[in-house]
């Protein structure tokens, strides 16, 4: 699979040995605070998490999130990247990054490039970002990267408020040109 390169990342596909890091940064409160996701409770179960998601959707769709690797330390610091989301057939661009290393510009700085990425070779119609409301970081990143604000709804019928964003292929390669 692809591997984008940043000035201060290196994205690439999960392996196994990235298990501690994905334990890291899953079993941390404040990391899963907007996820809505379970707090992954030991080395096995993120283990699980990298074969039967990140793997899974490797080989199902030819892409999914991708380790982010943080240059200066060499250390997994999250993932971001596109995931296909079946029950509503649409790609999702998210980031997930252990707390240190929010505020520094790096979910927008991956972002650009996997954006481009899955315009120009998955050659995706669109692609879409979902975040809780009360998740502003998240939702400023979206409309820093160029995604539109298109509804609230829920999310997985989970009853809560979310900021649906999304950008159309053709609306980014016009602006490209621009």
């Amino acid at each position: 699979m692809k591997i984008i390169e940043t000035p201060r990342t290196i994205l690439r596909q999960f392996t196994l040995e990235d298990v501690e890091a994905v334990y890291e940064f899953n079993s941390n409160l404040e990391v899963q605070k907007y996820t809505g996701d379970e707090l992954v409770a030991s080395l096995e179960r993120a283990k699980e998490v990298i074969t039967q998601i990140s793997f899974k959707d490797y080989e199902t769709y030819g892409y999914g999130r991708w380790a982010v690797v943080h240059k200066a330390d060499q250390k997994v610091i999250g993932f971001a990247g596109l995931k296909f989301l079946p029950e509503i057939r649409e790609t999702d661009i998210g980031y997930r990054f252990l707390p240190e290393y929010w505020g520094k510009g790096i979910a927008s700085e991956v972002s650009f490039p996997i954006i481009d990425y899955g315009f120009k070779e998955l050659n995706l119609e669109r692609i879409i970002g979902i975040a809780m409301e009360d998740n502003i970081g998240s939702w400023k990143v979206l409309e820093k990267i160029g995604l539109k604000l298109y509804k609230y709804d829920e999310y997985e019928g989970d009853g809560g408020e979310h900021r649906w964003y999304k950008l159309e292929r053709e609306d980014y390669l016009q602006n490209k040109k621009a």
